[in-house]
């Protein structure tokens, strides 16, 4: 998922899209797809919208989606748009976060139909993070490794870890993700407010999944300690920068 503009990473993101940023002389993109082709996964949909033509020239091999309502949409909707290949089950990521092949593999391994990827050290990272505080997280609560919540909302010391943007899908699950998105589209107008006091256009995917989970609909987690970056900030690249050194 790349459509948005990343405008908190300008003036990096001025000429390139946000995925295209360099760390540790590699762009994030590239960073991901390491972390997918190691376990043997090769097909990619790539759901563009700002210079998704930058995109489309320097990998001519995936497939692409455009979000052309990119500027006045989030996560939810976005992801919507590439729901014609959703059908057979999905893998779907974030484009500015930084993580290894361990979390793929884990999701890999997981035997349910929703599995999201958990950062169980993730308020090591935001101690640093002035810019981008804990209360912005996507943190979640778990019992063993299912999830209980998932919201913005959650006191960081309940948390269990923060969410990372990492998720699959099986074919029963995407078909169950689908037909509540689909339910929640035919109760709620596009500017109509949800969750969070964010209308339903601007809503992330954490908000349809809690709102799953609450209607009964089992949602999981796999465990990944660390290793772990989100790059919303010119602080959190720097950050990360630092650390990932260690991979070069």
């Amino acid at each position: 998922m790349g459509a948005g503009r990343g405008q908190r990473l300008m003036p990096m993101t001025q000429t390139q899209p946000k995925c295209f940023t360099e760390v540790c002389g590699r762009r994030i993109l590239d960073w991901t797809l390491d972390a997918f082709r190691s376990e043997g996964l090769g097909k990619f949909i790539f759901i563009g919208g700002y210079l998704m033509n930058v995109v489309q020239g320097a990998y001519p091999e995936f497939t692409y989606v455009e979000n052309s309502d990119w500027a006045k949409t989030n996560m939810l909707l976005s992801l919507m748009t590439a729901r014609d290949h959703m059908a057979n089950g999905f893998y779907a990521t974030y484009t500015d976060t930084l993580y290894l092949s361990d979390a793929v593999e884990a999701l890999s391994s997981s035997p349910h139909d929703i599995t999201l990827v958990m950062d169980t050290q993730w308020r090591k990272r935001y101690v640093f993070r002035s810019q981008h505080p804990e209360d912005d997280g996507e943190k979640m609560i778990c019992v063993d490794d299912k999830v209980v919540r998932v919201s913005r909302d959650i006191p960081s010391e309940a948390a269990s870890g923060e969410y990372t943007g990492l998720i699959r899908m099986t074919a029963r699950g995407a078909a169950q993700f689908m037909e509540f998105y689909d339910d929640l589209r035919q109760q709620f107008d596009l500017d109509q407010m949800l969750d969070e006091d964010r209308p339903f256009r601007m809503a992330y995917l954490i908000h349809q999944l809690q709102r799953m989970i609450e209607a009964g609909i089992p949602v999981h987690c796999v465990p990944v300690p660390g290793n772990y970056h989100e790059i919303d900030t010119i602080q959190d690249y720097h950050l990360a920068t630092a650390d990932w050194m260690r991979f070069e």
